[in-house]
């Protein structure tokens, strides 16, 4: 070989290597983003026109966590986020959303509730809103308007609105629907 040809193939060598390496490299690294979806969203035609309830899934399929810290909508200037612990509604300051897991709020579990509405959503209308991530910002949802007894849980069909996973549990006393 000629100085020529093996300066080539060294150079060829080394940036075969060079992206070979950085290849592998970046295929270790843990991807520090959740990536978010919402899915099985709706809020059932409230009982009373000073709340309502609303429920959804946010599935992350990132390698990191987040916490749902506030939900913001056109319905309400108090949306609240509500846990369910042993058929004991309380409200709380955040929801936790595992890497690769899920956050479901659902009818008889944890939910939003719409307090102080300034308007009374029927069945067929939409309500904005944003959910408010730690790591992945602001996610607008059109939330639909269902009729007041809508339970995608309870239908025995287990994929939910938008195929989202439910998991059945015993109802509470709190519907998510009156307080």
């Amino acid at each position: 070989m000629t100085r020529t040809t093996t300066a080539a193939f060294s150079a060829a060598l080394a940036l075969v290597a060079g992206l070979a390496l950085g290849g592998c490299s970046s295929a270790d690294q843990t991807d520090t983003t959740p990536r978010l979806k919402v899915s099985g969203a709706f809020i059932p035609e409230p009982v009373s026109a000073d709340m309502a309830g609303g429920f959804l899934t946010v599935t992350n399929t990132g390698d990191s966590a987040d916490t749902l810290t506030s939900v913001t909508s056109d319905l309400s200037d108090d949306v609240q986020l509500h846990e369910t612990k042993d058929q004991k509604m309380r409200q709380v300051d955040s929801f936790d959303l595992p890497a690769k897991g899920e956050l479901e709020l659902r009818r008889g579990g944890d939910h939003l509730m719409f307090m102080g509405l300034k308007r009374t959503p029927k069945k067929g209308d939409t309500v904005r809103i944003e959910l408010h991530f730690e790591k992945a910002g602001r996610i607008g949802v059109e939330v639909p308007v269902e009729a007041r007894t809508h339970n995608p849980q309870g239908s025995g069909d287990h994929t939910g609105h938008g195929g989202a996973s439910t998991h059945q549990q015993p109802p509470s006393s709190h519907d998510g629907a009156r307080h």
